[in-house]
């Protein structure tokens, strides 16, 4: 069979444009948040794992928290349990909570885990009660309406926020050269489970580990403008600024204070980024036009990735 001269150059410009950033990257860490579309959609469930498994023969050390949130819905449905939700965050009693950890501990994270193993990937599943990984304590959330004459607490059962993240057992898989695939449940002292927003969790970990990224899969092409274009490279202040002005507002905003907190925090560098896009992880780390909108301390701008 003849060789396709401008097939072989492409793929031969494709691998000339991913060297340098293999080289950056070659033994840092990377967080990436699994979630959305990427997580019910096989052929980007497919190309979700092939991305995690690259980064690892690379030589980079991936670890991936997923979220859950529809599968937990689903099952709630089967067993005639009430869904229930303030401010976007899942009403959590114990009977809840159980449900939550039996999807998100259990189903879910052992089919990613099979998803990235059958790929010819290692993976490891484990949650946050694995090795005490992520300390959770229980969220409150105020009801400031008005009217009311002083702040209202609401009791949204077991959600949590992350307190501490002991990175003990996420070290010994990496470097036993295996990939970590986080269910974002937290334990308190007491021993009682959390639901937390695996945003969050990611973004913890990332921070306790000095991540070089933070990539968190969303199912919008990224932070877009008043005029739907995407912003592909902000400063922290940028960002800030932008939170101020009403660009950045509603479901969008815990996902970028997530971000702007992992960056400050000491994390190289946080990225918004399309998991509607196959490859979108490849796409954005090892090309010099990504998928997304890249966060980073820095107040000089130049799309890097």
């Amino acid at each position: 069979m003849s060789l396709d001269l401008n097939s072989a150059l492409k793929s031969a410009q494709v691998l000339n444009e991913a060297l340098p950033y293999i080289q950056r990257f070659t033994g840092k860490t990377i967080v990436v948040k699994f979630g959305g579309n990427a997580m019910v959609d096989e052929q980007l469930q497919n190309s979700f794992a092939r991305d995690i498994i690259l980064m690892k023969l690379v030589g980079m050390n991936p670890v991936v928290v997923h979220g859950g949130g529809p599968q937990i819905g689903q099952l709630l449905d089967k067993l005639s349990i009430e869904s229930r939700f303030v401010d976007g965050m899942r009403v959590t009693d114990s009977e809840t909570m159980d449900v939550v950890e039996m999807v998100l501990g259990g189903t879910v994270n052992k089919q990613i885990v099979n998803l990235i193993n059958k790929n010819g990937g290692r993976a490891v599943g484990i949650t946050g009660k694995d090795g005490l990984l992520v300390k959770a304590r229980k969220l409150a959330r105020k009801n400031e309406s008005a009217g009311l004459h002083a702040s209202e607490i609401i009791d949204i059962g077991q959600v949590g926020e992350v307190e501490k993240v002991n990175i003990d057992v996420i070290n010994m898989l990496v470097h036993s050269d295996f990939i970590p695939v986080i269910a974002p449940i937290g334990v308190d002292g007491n021993g009682l489970s959390y639901n937390i927003n695996a945003d969050l969790v990611a973004g913890k970990i990332a921070e306790e580990l000095k991540a070089e990224k933070l990539m968190l899969l969303t199912n919008v092409a990224g932070l877009q403008d008043k005029e739907g274009e995407v912003l592909t490279g902000l400063s922290t202040s940028e960002v800030e600024g932008l939170i101020q002005d009403g660009t950045i507002y509603g479901g969008m905003l815990p996902k970028i204070a997530c971000a702007l907190d992992a960056v400050q925090d000491g994390v190289n560098s946080a990225h918004i980024i399309d998991g509607r896009v196959p490859h979108a992880i490849l796409l954005e780390i090892f090309t010099d036009r990504g998928v997304g909108t890249l966060i980073t301390n820095n107040e000089a701008q130049t799309v890097d990735h």
